[in-house]
């Protein structure tokens, strides 16, 4: 088989578990060439690697395992896939915020341009992405003898996460680059759906006027659906919300089941992000919000009286 018709995919996980990204980048990778392999890059990072191992249509697993490589620090990860990269016709990455980490520099090592967001695979040279904030699509033919790529985890279907049986092969790890130090992770810890994978997503804009309002407010609706909590930009901004609930071309890109978008005017920034989303529910006093014109269901009221009817209405 030759490198032109082997993709590598490089895989987002906790060293535990493949993180969902990576099932669809997978997907990506298997209309890119013939034999798709995942690096697990990580520290005590079998359980992952095993993972890796049984996503449908992956054929084999590099596992490079090093105390360096336990924090995704973006240049000894680069430094990991460039020192594979000669055996592979495509590198693949989930855009996410640790794949538009890496993929950049693996591109730059590689003297290569990157293809970003891809969200349709034309061939093995031509890709779809979108520009203007996703109101159009640009096609893009590579003629580089790597493509590097980002994927847009919500213009491909997961594959399945189980029925592969692929090979685990462990590598040796690059050295560490000294280019950089883990320092220290905060995370934000709760019971609630990881807003990337949920298939419900509650958000609320700057209407809402505080922190304490999104917690009276959306919550119970959140609690009752089952759902992630998102905002849009504005009302993150104001310190309405947490960063990591931004939904919107500089946030999260999401595509659940049900959108629902509260107060929420509809900014193109905003509905680049949640769009593809299979029903969207809009609700917001103003008849002419942007919102309306993609939602599903539109309500045009005052949220702060409609959700909480919404919420007794669902019990």
């Amino acid at each position: 088989m030759t490198a032109s018709n082997q993709v590598l995919v490089v895989a987002e996980h906790d060293h535990g578990s493949i993180r969902t990204a990576t099932l669809n980048t997978v997907a990506a990778a298997l209309q890119c060439g013939a034999e798709v392999h995942v690096l697990v890059a990580g520290h005590d990072a079998a359980g992952a690697s095993k993972a890796a191992a049984a996503i449908n249509g992956v054929s084999r697993v590099l596992h490079a395992d090093a105390p360096h490589l336990a924090n995704g620090l973006a240049e000894n990860v680069a430094a990991q896939v460039v020192a594979l990269a000669a055996s592979y016709g495509h590198i693949l990455f989930p855009a996410t915020s640790a794949g538009k980490n890496v993929a950049p520099r693996v591109a730059a090592l590689l003297d290569v341009a990157q293809v970003s967001e891809v969200v349709r695979v034309l061939g093995t040279d031509t890709f779809q992405r979108p520009i203007y904030a996703g109101n159009a699509l640009v096609t893009v033919q590579s003629s580089d003898p790597v493509k590097v790529l980002t994927v847009r985890v919500t213009g491909f279907d997961a594959v399945a996460a189980e029925g592969g049986a692929a090979q685990i092969e462990t590598i040796d790890a690059v050295a560490d680059s000294g280019l950089s130090t883990f320092v220290e992770r905060l995370v934000a810890k709760n019971d609630r759906p990881d807003l990337g994978d949920a298939q419900i997503v509650v958000s609320g804009g700057r209407a809402l006027g505080s922190s304490e309002k999104f917690a009276e407010v959306l919550t119970p609706l959140a609690d009752k659906l089952g759902a992630a909590l998102g905002a849009s930009r504005a009302a993150v901004d104001a310190g309405f919300a947490p960063n990591d609930w931004q939904v919107g071309q500089t946030g999260k890109i999401v595509a659940p089941q049900l959108y629902v978008a509260c107060g929420i005017s509809g900014a193109i920034q905003h509905l680049a992000g949640m769009k593809d989303s299979k029903v969207i529910v809009a609700i917001n006093k103003d008849p002419e919000a942007p919102i309306f014109a993609i939602a599903d269901y539109a309500l045009e009221a005052d949220l702060f009286a409609a959700v909480p009817e919404l919420v007794a209405a669902l019990g």
